[in-house]
């Protein structure tokens, strides 16, 4: 009689319990794992194409570590920064456009010239500091940030100077900001209803100019032209043509402003018969006014009146200019 073999080492129900169990779990894993991939992309905030391109832009920036340590052990940087430039061109980081931002007087003609000069460059190697150093050289620029906007686009935010004021030269009209600095030429009929400074170093005195016009707000709207006088003190002209002399010093001439403003308020003098007004002398102010033949000018003057209104007294001689 044949005896019948046994065969040995067959999974048990245990083991083949375990080992569905065991499957079970990897399935799951797996379908928890894609269920977290699935919803980390769906939160995030970029496309599948912009996720291509910061992968891109890691592997690139990877590589160009790898290749210029390497050069530089083997004493090649400029080969290195080839090989880098190389493939940024063939990445497409490289510069293709240019975007400004905040201009309104300055020509954006002239900061496209300046950014573009870069154009031929990859992207890691546009200098950023040189172009915005260039940037600062224009008159209207009072501020510059330039940055990369990659792969291909450099993002130009200019801060433009505020014009003031317009100083008027032998043979041309300039805008100028509140530092004195010139900031385009302009015709006369861009300046009509700015305020207009002349005299010799006037552009310089802008900033004292403000602060006294400051010191009369109400009177400051209505003037068309300040001419600095001698360096020393400033004539000023109203719309309506009447001109006010102003004496010297800082606090002078604003005490004298603020009382003529005061008498303007009680007395009307602008848009009245005088034609010019002295404040010059410490205690009165003196008036210019017309012949009825406008071919002589007749001049009556009259002590400054107190807080409280109170009559003039009689007029006296016009004090002869004397600058």
């Amino acid at each position: 009689m044949s005896g019948q073999k046994i065969k040995r080492g067959g999974k048990s129900v245990r083991k083949a319990a375990a080992a569905q169990n065991k499957s079970r779990q990897v399935r799951a894993a797996k379908a928890r794992t894609g269920s977290v991939v699935d919803t980390v992309m769906a939160i995030q905030p970029f496309n599948e194409s912009q996720l291509h391109r910061i992968f891109l832009a890691v592997i690139l920036g990877a590589t160009a570590v790898l290749i210029w340590m390497v050069a530089s052990f083997a004493g090649l940087p400029a080969m290195a920064r080839e090989q880098l430039a190389h493939l940024s061109h063939q990445a497409g980081f490289e510069l293709r456009n240019v975007e400004v931002r905040g201009t309104n007087h300055l020509n954006e003609l002239k900061v496209y010239q300046i950014a573009l000069a870069d154009r031929d460059r990859a992207m890691p190697f546009v200098d950023l500091e040189a172009t915005r150093d260039r940037l600062m050289q224009l008159s209207w620029v009072e501020d510059a940030r330039v940055s990369r906007q990659l792969p291909d686009t450099l993002v130009i935010d200019i801060v433009e100077r505020k014009p003031v004021a317009v100083l008027a030269k032998a043979d041309k009209l300039v805008l100028i900001d509140p530092t004195g600095r010139e900031l385009e030429r302009i015709s006369p009929e861009r300046a009509k209803g700015k305020l207009v400074l002349s005299g010799p170093g006037a552009g310089q005195q802008i900033g004292a100019l403000t602060a006294l016009l400051d010191a009369a707000p109400a009177l400051k709207p209505r003037i068309k032209a300040a001419e600095w006088i001698g360096n020393r003190r400033w004539n000023l002209t109203f719309k309506t043509g009447q001109m006010l002399a102003l004496p010297e010093g800082d606090q002078a001439s604003a005490k004298a402003l603020t009382t003529f403003a005061q008498l303007d308020g009680r007395n009307r003098l602008l848009g009245g018969k005088a034609v010019a007004f002295d404040m010059r002398a410490g205690d009165r102010i003196y008036f210019r006014m017309p012949s009825r033949t406008d071919a002589v000018e007749q001049a009556s003057a009259a002590p400054r009146p107190e807080a409280s209104a109170s009559p003039a007294p009689a007029a006296k001689p016009a004090k002869k200019e004397n600058d």
